[in-house]
């Protein structure tokens, strides 16, 4: 990812300096964490201490702000709201991030009557959906428009996130529909890869896989549990025979 160009102090333009995707994720994660603090009066904080609270390795943390410029300042750290001011910039939350949401049942519902992504620079201004008990009403204060009417209404309210919560059949038809209307960033909660072109970045959240993943680990600590209890009982058998046979 390409941090933007901006202009520099003699007037001069900033080389754009990719960004490798985990650490893109990893400055959001220091973003939130950056709110956090700010909301709670420090304007201050040091590479360990924003390390520590947002679990990540402290020379790992001053290399991704490194891709923004920031370095900090010896003994003092990072000037908080300074900071936050590179990492909205460097994420593109400088500008307003109009998102259009496909697919209003169970999931979808929940999205859209979320207001924390309107606090944090998405605001979902469009819905849509085919269900003519869905289609017509109003979610948070949306209308509901008909899937077909996407491209129209996208323009119109130039949208540039479009988010997929519609069943795994109907996904990519609403995809299609999204990048016909410019829109070039889609988040997919469907059970689906989708087809798009290059210029189309495309990230899939799979709550099934994430619970999958998370089942591994169950399962792994359930084993180091049980091999854990399995060595401690060989041990004390073994010391008990050991102490017995001391004593014969």
């Amino acid at each position: 990812m390409p941090v933007p160009a901006e202009a520099g102090s003699e007037g001069t333009t900033v080389k754009q300096r990719s960004i490798p995707e985990a650490s893109v994720a990893r400055l959001a994660v220091y973003l939130r964490m950056l709110g956090e603090l700010a909301e709670q009066g420090a304007e201050t904080v040091s590479s360990d201490e924003l390390a520590a609270a947002t679990g990540v390795n402290p020379a790992k943390l001053r290399k991704d702000l490194s891709y923004i410029g920031s370095y900090g300042i010896r003994g003092v750290g990072y000037e908080i709201s300074s900071l936050l001011h590179q990492l909205e910039r460097a994420l593109g939350l400088n500008h307003r991030q109009a998102v259009a949401l496909v697919g209003v049942g169970n999931l979808g519902h929940a999205l859209a009557g979320y207001g924390g992504f309107g606090g944090r620079g998405f605001p979902v201004t469009a819905l849509f959906d085919v269900d003519p008990d869905l289609v017509g009403i109003h979610i948070n204060g949306i209308l509901v428009d008909h899937i077909r009417a996407i491209p129209e209404v996208c323009a119109e309210r130039a949208i540039t996130i479009g988010v997929i919560a519609t069943p795994a059949q109907a996904a990519q038809g609403a995809c299609d529909l999204l990048v016909e209307s410019g829109v070039r960033c889609i988040l997919n909660f469907a059970p689906v890869v989708l087809q798009v072109p290059g210029e189309v970045e495309v990230r899939k959240v799979d709550l099934a896989v994430e619970l999958q993943i998370l089942a591994f680990h169950v399962a792994r600590r359930h084993l180091t549990a049980t091999a854990d209890v399995v060595t401690e009982q060989m041990v004390n058998g073994h010391a008990v025979n050991g102490s017995g046979g001391a004593h014969s």
